[in-house]
């Protein structure tokens, strides 16, 4: 049951758009790994460790980096809004 201005099932694709956009950006970064390891970190340039490159394909970052960059906040929101009338009416 929808109140105001939305639809029924109006929440239920707000949900479903967010969940989308999760995927769809774990699977952009999945797609950034892909291909050879490399030696050094592209951003400190120190040498990644050998068993890093063979645990995890595709190894851009070294340990320290990628902690650094997972502990990083995304460009993203809490929510989507695709399907709001704020978002409707700008």
């Amino acid at each position: 049951m929808a109140g105001g201005w939305a639809r029924d099932g109006a929440v239920q694709d707000q949900i479903d758009s967010t969940v989308e956009d999760g995927v769809q950006e774990a699977r952009q970064r999945l797609e950034q790994q892909r291909g050879p390891s490399l030696e050094y970190c592209e951003e400190c340039e120190e040498p990644i460790a050998q068993a890093r490159r063979e645990a995890v394909p595709g190894v851009r970052l070294c340990i320290d980096c990628q902690t650094a960059a997972d502990k990083r906040p995304r460009n993203r929101a809490g929510f989507n809004r695709r399907g709001s009338k704020d978002s409707q009416l700008r």
